[in-house]
């Protein structure tokens, strides 16, 4: 068996309808499907939810749970913020600069464009607390290749130091060749 695609990926939400209008004013998505039940089909827990579905393009679906009987929302606090997020790819550096104009326009403290080498993003909560990240790619198929060819290295050295290897010390600074 191989995993097809990602079917859905879901979070919590605090307020379905806020989170709709939410995604669909400033990310521009479609909302595909709302599921409301008292019980969960998996568990039989009776435990009344509304599920809702957002296109974010290409197949890839967007879901939240608004679970009203269950105690508040709250982040994982043994996790910094920012590990936990959500990114999504933009065409082009002009798509990411415009997304960072409408978010700052509507009111959304935005960080960025954060400079990654390989890719620029941008970084902005939603209503719920989730972190966003959106992110251009910029990778030159050399970068690419040369961070695939190291990547079981690394792995390996972090595995047994937990440290950061330097194999890829160029996408920090250092030129690509000093690297070579």
């Amino acid at each position: 068996m191989k995993i097809k695609q990602i079917h859905h990926v879901a979070y919590r939400c605090k307020d379905a309808k806020e989170t709709v209008e939410w995604y669909v004013k400033h990310l521009n998505m479609n909302f595909v499907l709302a599921i409301a039940e008292n019980e969960v089909p998996s568990t039989k827990a009776p435990d009344p939810y509304m599920h809702v579905f957002l296109d974010a393009g290409n197949g890839n679906v967007l879901a939240f749970f608004e679970l009203p009987t269950q105690a508040p929302m709250d982040r994982d606090h043994n996790t910094p913020a920012w590990v936990q997020h959500l990114a999504m790819e933009v065409a082009s550096m002009d798509e990411l600069l415009a997304a960072k104009e409408r978010l700052v326009a509507g009111g959304i403290d935005v960080i960025g464009p954060v400079n990654h080498t390989i890719f620029k993003s941008i970084y902005f909560f939603d209503p719920n607390g989730h972190r966003l990240e959106l992110a251009c790619n910029t990778g030159t198929p050399e970068m690419m290749q040369k961070l695939d060819d190291v990547k079981w290295e690394m792995l390996e050295e972090w595995s047994q130091t937990k440290k950061a290897p330097k194999h890829a010390a160029w996408m920090h600074g250092a030129p690509l060749e000093e690297n070579a």
